[in-house]
This record gives structure tokens, C-alpha cells and sequence, in this order.
């Protein structure tokens, strides 16, 4: 346990270091109106502080910066959240009261105004497919023997697929196989719209739709879908910004992480609901060891679909981040939970 008196230096420590990205000095701290201790004292306690691992010294004569154990100390017991500035909650507000009718627009949009407002690389975990389900289905043909198939799930997803119809089969039959495809699938978990396809619906489509066989294997095609998440970035290159990361060399291998969306899905993937808070070498990933990653799950209904994330260097602005998180992880549920219950 810290006493006092060194939970406080801490504080101011992390404080300045986040704010300047320059070692602190014991003189900068004794200044500090909140703080009210000598150089000396201050310096005594750094020490005390460096050989407990709260913080590291880069250089004999330099002053400290916080560790990893620092920060994380900093995170679970020292921590006072800001509250957010009142033209930031408006401008979420607005956002937020938009009439949004395709999930990608509002994830698009979340990870764009993150990455913006924190000036560091957001992440957004579309609604995981299992817990997403059929609403309804089109197919709309081109030409005799294409047709564009669109889909549309309970979170508002949208998609469309060029599929290849079999010759000869009328524009009436097409409609009847729409027609049997929302009255019986709508509502389906979208992990299992192939198997009712077969067990469930194969017979009564073959009573209504000449070569039924082949709209099934076209179908079938048509309804694969990856089982791993898309995930959403934006302001990938705002870590280039921080001081920490100027030297390209050193960041090639983030860069390199943030173009592998299954990497990134498994890494933003949820073992249980919350903000999470995971600094430096507390990420299991060797590209961002020298990172923070804080996560926030949103939800429809109480059940987790999806994560929206921050990931910048360990000098990270926690406070107005876990904030943001905070708000953002609410209004997405909120504003989720109106797409799926809309008309």
C-alpha cells in the first residue's frame, strides 16, 4: 500500500507526464499548489516510488516518468473522472438524435468522432453474428440471370450481393421465394439461416419455385457469412503524433497489427461486459506493448454485441478517455436498440 503522500506525488506525476510527455523534476511537482511538500521531500518519495516500479527513470540526471505498474495503479486507485465539456456532450447529443438507419453508418461515425475527439486510434467491433438475427430480404434482378440479394439484420446491417439466378425462372417465382423467406426466417440467428434453408424450408420452396435445387445452392452461397467480427479504425495515424512513436521504425509493426481485421476482432472481442483498462505489456499482443487499449462494450437488451475501443501510448489522457467510453458505450446501445425495434 502507498502511503498518502506518495499516492499524491503519483498522481501529480502521471498528471504532468500525460499533459507534457517530458520527465517530471521534483521542483515542477513542489510547485504545484495541490501538492505542498519540499523538493527534497518530493525526491525522497520518488525514489521510494521508482524502487516499488511506480515509476522508471529514462535518465541519471532527468526527472521520472510513470511505469506500466504505475499507470495501472494510477487507473484502479487514483483516477478522478472529468466530467465532459459541455460543447462535446452537445455535439454527442446531435449526433446521437440522428435518425441513423444502417448500423455501418453509426459505427463509422462513433469511430470517426473517437478517434477525433481523444487524437488517438479508435476501434469498433461491429454487433457480433451471433447474436444478430434475419429482419428481412430482397432479391432484386438485373437481368435474366443476375439479381442483387439484400440483406438486412435486427441492428440495422445492411448487404447486398450480386448472386446468379438459373435460367428460365420467372420474375413471379422470385417473389415467391422472397415471400417464403421472410415469413419463415425473419427473426433467424443469422448463424443459422442455411440450416433452416435445408431442414426447414427446402420442400415448401420446391412446391412453389421451378428449379428450386438451384436457388437453394445459390442461396446457400449467398447466406455464407464470416463468423469474426468487422472491425471499423479511424485516426490510425494519430499515434505518429505523440512523441513516443515518432520514429517510424518503431511503429511498423502497430501499423502492420491494424491491417489484420481477424487479429483485430479476437483482440476486441469481449469475455465479459464493461470498460477495460489494458496498459502496456497487460496487452497479450507484442505490436502494443508499448500501448494503453481501453474497451467498452455496448449491448441491445442487456446481451453484449459489440466493442468500441482506444488505443494510444501508456501516456494516455485516461481520465477524459474512460469518460468518453462511458458515453459512447451507452448511447450506442441506446441508438442500436432503436434501429432494431424501428418499424
Amino acid at each position: 500500500m502507498l502511503s498518502e503522500r506518495q499516492r499524491l506525488i503519483l498522481n501529480a506525476i502521471v498528471d504532468d507526464y500525460i499533459r507534457s510527455a517530458e520527465p517530471v523534476g521534483s521542483r515542477s511537482i513542489s510547485k504545484r499548489g495541490d501538492v505542498g511538500y519540499s523538493p527534497a521531500t518530493i525526491r525522497n518519495e520518488m525514489s521510494d516510488l521508482e524502487e516499488l516500479g511506480y515509476l522508471e527513470q529514462p535518465h541519471t540526471s532527468a526527472g521520472r516518468i510513470p511505469s506500466h505498474k504505475g499507470y495501472r495503479y494510477y487507473v484502479d486507485h487514483l483516477i478522478h473522472l472529468k466530467e465532459l465539456p459541455k460543447h462535446e456532450i452537445d455535439r454527442l447529443k446531435r449526433f446521437f438524435a440522428e435518425r441513423m438507419q444502417q448500423q455501418e453508418a453509426v459505427i463509422r461515425q462513433v469511430a470517426m468522432i473517437l478517434a477525433e475527439m481523444t487524437n488517438y486510434t479508435s476501434l469498433v467491433l461491429e454487433p457480433e453474428l451471433y447474436h444478430t438475427s434475419l429482419k428481412h430480404m430482397q432479391i432484386v434482378p438485373l437481368n435474366e440471370r443476375q439479381a442483387v440479394m439484400i440483406i438486412v439484420t435486427n441492428t440495422g446491417h445492411v448487404e447486398d450481393k450480386l448472386i446468379s439466378l438459373p435460367q428460365d425462372v420467372p420474375v413471379s417465382e422470385i417473389e415467391k421465394l422472397v415471400n417464403i423467406l421472410n415469413a419463415k426466417l425473419s427473426g433467424v440467428s443469422m448463424m443459422q439461416l442455411t440450416s433452416k434453408l435445408y431442414n426447414e424450408l427446402s420442400s415448401e420452396i420446391a412446391k412453389h419455385v421451378s428449379k428450386y435445387q438451384e436457388l437453394i445452392r445459390v442461396l446457400d452461397d449467398a447466406l455464407a457469412i464470416e463468423e469474426e467480427g468487422r472491425v471499423y479504425l479511424s485516426g490510425t495515424t494519430n499515434i505518429m503524433n505523440q512523441p513516443e512513436f515518432r520514429d517510424v521504425e518503431k511503429v511498423k509493426s502497430l501499423f502492420a497489427l491494424l491491417e489484420e481485421q481477424d487479429t483485430l476482432a479476437k483482440m476486441l472481442t469481449p469475455s465479459e461486459s464493461g470498460i477495460h483498462v489494458r496498459i502496456g505489456s497487460e496487452n497479450n499482443l507484442d505490436a502494443i506493448h508499448n500501448c494503453s487499449l481501453i474497451t467498452a462494450t455496448y449491448s441491445i437488451d442487456g446481451q453484449t454485441l459489440g466493442t468500441i475501443g482506444i488505443l494510444g501510448p501508456t501516456r494516455m489522457e485516461y481520465s477524459k478517455v474512460i469518460s468518453l467510453m462511458k458515453y459512447f458505450s451507452e448511447e450506442l446501445s441506446n441508438l442500436l436498440s432503436n434501429i432494431r425495434y424501428q418499424g
